[in-house]
């Protein structure tokens, strides 16, 4: 597939990162020459320098046959004038905004064919608002995603010394709580990827992937670990776009403190937040933290714009007592070397927000793409089409189908009914078939399996 990728900031070079590995024919446009050279340096791709709205540098940059437009430069305008350009004069197939502002976002008749012909709008400020929100209110994961219009859900724990199932094979789930379908999916030990069999025992440390309805969440994290006491009290530093939409989205469930080092913004935030007592302030001074009694605090949130600050005030807060300590973090290196340790989660937004766009590069009917272990690993939500003639899953035990090796079938929603990936499982016509594949160089493989035969149609 040839793609033009408009902006390489955050969000446009981890999506070029992921898909140039797929052999897709890859062009990245920036005004930035530095960024495009250090992109160069590392992918396999084209760059072009210039102004992504204008039509002599999409021309330049081979809009004429692309097939996949994705605009996610910094500016709203940028992307809807690039979307209906390539739409008016290029008849580009599909085309793919980044969408920040809530105004434009409320009016979704903007991006209709008669407007700027945008045919999917992504807010990734939104989509890590709902990620964190989801954090907050299981305190116990380390992960949760939501399939089939969360009617599942995939959630990540990490095993601890005493912890129900340590020592135990993965058998011993089953029939200690016989009442409640789930099933484990995948299993990280010490950074390397294990595929769960009955046999396998937990070890202290692992990372458990499991899933299950989501209406059984949370009967099945009590028998994974014991139960954190439910989050009451939130505090979080940086007031830009996501804190503020964190803060919005919680303020009624939670008692909420936000504190923002600029006394301008603080004074819009006030204006805008109701019940969230906003404070003027440094989020890395440690008395400022311990007046506001950081050792209450259930969860707190670093979600500045820079990654040193967020660490620093983590780590404070971490040491201040604070119970969950959640830091968001731009340079993937640092993600790698601060998960786990002093700071509970350490958030990469490209990784968070990636598979939003993934969704609609994939082949097949994919209905959902998540990112798993920073990159490392993939969870797909794709749907089920044809009959047992045209297609190599539908009407065939999950134990018949040929799935390449490291990726498993966890589940799959029916209607209104999750059914656990069990081997003697039958799919059926139109089922969401959720499936981990915890090599990313599978993806293709599994994606041509869902793929129905010419002849059905």
């Amino acid at each position: 597939m040839k793609i033009l990728i408009l902006g390489a900031g955050q969000v446009g070079s981890s999506v070029a990162e992921s898909l140039v590995s797929e052999a897709n024919d890859i062009t990245v446009v920036d005004s930035d020459g530095e960024k495009l050279r250090q992109l160069q340096d590392r992918l396999d791709l084209r760059t072009l320098v210039g102004n992504a709205a204008h039509p002599s540098v999409l021309e330049q940059a081979g809009i004429a046959d692309t097939d996949m437009l994705l605009a996610v430069t910094q500016s709203d305008e940028v992307n809807m004038v690039a979307c209906k350009l390539a739409a008016s004069l290029y008849n580009t197939p599909t085309r793919i905004a980044r969408i920040r502002s809530a105004d434009f976002l409320a009016r979704p008749e903007v991006f209709s064919k008669d407007n700027f012909c945008v045919d999917f709008s992504i807010c990734p400020e939104q989509i890590l608002t709902d990620y964190i929100a989801k954090l907050i209110e299981f305190p116990e994961a380390l992960q949760v995603l939501k399939f089939s219009q969360d009617r599942a859900s995939l959630v990540a724990v990490r095993a601890f010394h005493g912890g129900p199932l340590v020592g135990k094979p993965l058998s011993y789930l089953r029939t200690h709580m016989p009442q409640v379908e789930t099933r484990v999916a995948a299993i990280f030990r010490k950074n390397g990827p294990l595929i769960p069999e009955g046999s396998t025992v937990i070890e202290e440390g692992d990372e458990i992937f499991f899933i299950a309805a989501t209406d059984n969440i949370r009967s099945v994290l009590k028998e994974m670990r014991r139960m954190d006491k439910p989050a009451k009290r939130v505090m979080i530093v940086g007031g830009g776009n996501i804190g503020r939409r964190l803060a919005k989205a919680l303020e009624r469930d939670y008692e909420v403190k936000l504190i923002e080092y600029s006394e301008n913004a603080c004074k819009k935030l006030a204006g805008e937040l109701t019940r969230t007592l906003v404070l003027n302030g440094d989020g890395t001074d440690e008395r400022l933290l311990q007046e506001e009694h950081v050792g209450d605090v259930d969860v707190f949130c670093a979600l500045t714009n820079d990654d040193e600050n967020n660490i620093m005030s983590a780590l404070l807060a971490k040491q201040g007592g604070a119970r969950k300590v959640i830091a968001l973090i731009n340079r993937s290196a640092y993600v790698d070397l601060l998960q786990g340790g002093n700071i509970d989660i350490a958030l990469s937004p490209a990784h968070v927000t990636i598979g939003s766009l993934l969704a609609y590069v994939r082949m097949g009917d994919v209905v959902a793409v998540h990112s798993l272990r920073r990159g490392a690993a993939e969870v797909l939500e794709l749907v089920a089409h044809g009959d047992r003639q045209s297609s190599r899953v539908v009407g065939r035990r999950i134990d018949e189908i040929d799935l390449p090796k490291g990726a498993t079938i966890g589940a799959l929603v029916r209607g209104d009914e999750v059914i656990m990936g069990h081997h003697d499982v039958v799919i059926e016509a139109e089922d969401h078939v959720i499936v981990f594949v915890i090599n990313k160089a599978m993806v293709r493989k599994v994606e041509k399996l869902f793929q129905v035969n010419i002849g059905f149609f």
